[in-house]
């Protein structure tokens, strides 16, 4: 299995640091309001990429976290006249809701920042003693110079920061002993939550939340560390200079980032207008349809949403759930019987769309040729299928399928939903019309059911219905 390390900015065989498991750290939102699809796709990502190691027999240890304290949920908080604790709890739980609706696995592990404070603050003090960060009027800062490897990650080196890029610079005051140096805790201001610590009242920078619970929960080494192209600079890079320093190992083997998400073209910002949160579209869409775009490309691409591709989406997903159901259907009706000589044969040739969708997703996790893969599978079981299949013959084309997408989190196999009395006997009453040749009345019941949200569907094989 092959996966691009920025590190290396190269494709490179993935080797764990302990055989047959998985440490894996992705960094979640900061919860001051419902996630946007910028955040939703690292999310589905991931998901992802856990869900294949799963496939593979992998025990994955996967911790993603919530940063519940920060400017922009005590400037919500402030505005709305509430504690930040409430603000954060809120938005945790929106934001577990939206997860669920895009099919996240739930992470072994989702710690809090405020939960981990006082880990946060004995790795500053480890900091400060091996001679890698310093305090000033209550603020510690991390010495970037100390660390000979900084900028490693995204293969910046310090003087070129400090002269071409000013830009890059991580914001600080003027007590810094260097432009590039980093806050690893700040004393608190007039309104704000904080903590005791032997520097000052006040609360950690935002980089040294991950360092601590990736290593309270995963270990001082990781297998891969993810995330969004956006936190390659300053995020995870200062996280590197801060664990390899406190904990003198390397930190992460593997750091896998997906490229950024634009909205018609450009990119995403409240000031154009075209900031769009997981929330508004799953009043448009089945949140399903949002993970099928967002595996749709290759996750180190680019990816542009519009209506348009949504609809794309919207079909192609529909396309994959039509054939379960259809599988579904004359399984129901099919003769409990064993495959046949020539059943057995016919299944044996699905082993290609196996091998193929294994073989995308060994290569750097190419969703889009994966589901490429799935489409073939799901042509295959149209094309090979019909009213005197055996029920195990279509059972096993079914279970295939299933097993396949939900490697990439997607629903197929929808529970169906019971019919109550009045609509079975429409049904029945429709079926007795067409018998008599009174297709008005047929017709009738038919937009009848419509109305009530029950699509139906006249095949050789039977009735088929589904809800709109």
């Amino acid at each position: 299995m092959k996966l691009y390390n920025t590190l290396s900015k190269q494709k490179e065989e993935f080797v764990p640091l302990e055989e047959g498991k998985v440490k894996m750290y992705v960094c979640g939102p900061t919860v001051y309001n419902f996630i946007h699809i910028g955040n939703a796709r690292p999310m589905i990502v991931f998901d992802t990429v856990r869900r294949y190691f799963e496939y593979k027999g992998y025990d994955v240890n996967y911790v993603s976290n919530f940063t519940d304290v920060d400017d922009k949920i005590i400037k919500k908080a402030n505005e709305e006249g509430v504690t930040s604790n409430e603000i954060s709890k809120r938005y945790i739980a929106e934001c577990k809701k939206d997860m669920d609706g895009m099919n996240i696995e739930p992470a072994t592990k989702n710690p809090l920042a405020t939960e981990e404070i006082g880990g946060m603050i004995d790795m500053i003090k480890t900091l400060i003693d091996k001679g890698y960060a310093y305090e000033k009027n209550g603020t510690v800062y991390y010495s970037t110079r100390k660390f000979k490897d900084y900028g490693k990650l995204s293969h910046k080196n310090l003087d070129d920061l400090r002269s071409g890029e000013r830009s890059l610079l991580v914001s600080g005051e003027d007590e810094k002993e260097d432009p590039l140096d980093f806050v690893l805790w700040k004393p608190k201001k007039e309104g704000e939550p904080s903590w005791a610590s032997p520097w000052s009242d006040g609360r950690p920078g935002w980089h040294i939340e991950c360092s601590e619970m990736s290593k309270k929960y995963l270990g001082e080494q990781i297998d891969i560390h993810a995330g969004g192209e956006d936190l390659v600079f300053p995020h995870h890079e200062n996280e590197i200079a801060q664990s390899e320093a406190a904990n003198g190992v390397e930190f992460a083997k593997y750091w896998m980032h997906n490229a950024f998400l634009n909205i018609d073209n450009r990119k995403m910002s409240k000031s154009l207008g075209n900031f769009r949160t997981v929330r508004e579209i799953s009043e448009q869409y089945d949140l399903q349809v949002l993970r099928f775009f967002m595996l749709s490309a290759h996750y180190r691409s680019p990816l542009n949403f519009s209506a348009d591709l949504m609809e794309a989406s919207k079909n192609g997903l529909e396309r994959i759930v039509n054939a379960a159901d259809n599988l579904k259907f004359l399984s129901k009706n099919a003769a409990n019987e064993k495959m046949t000589e020539e059943e057995v044969n016919i299944f044996a040739q699905t082993d290609v769309f196996v091998k193929d969708f294994e073989r995308a997703m060994e290569d750097d996790f190419n969703t889009a040729d994966a589901i490429a893969a799935v489409f073939d599978l799901v042509k295959f079981a149209n094309s090979n299928t019909g009213s005197e299949s055996s029920k195990e013959y279509l059972g096993k084309l079914f279970e295939l399928l299933v097993k396949l997408t939900d490697v990439l989190g997607l629903i197929v196999d929808k529970k169906e939903d019971m019919l109550d009395e009045e609509i079975e006997k429409l049904i029945e009453e429709r079926q007795a019309a067409r018998k008599a040749k009174d297709f008005a009345r047929a017709d009738e019941i038919r937009d009848e059911l419509l109305e009530k949200g029950i699509i139906l569907k006249d095949t050789r094989e039977g009735v088929q219905w589904k809800r709109a």
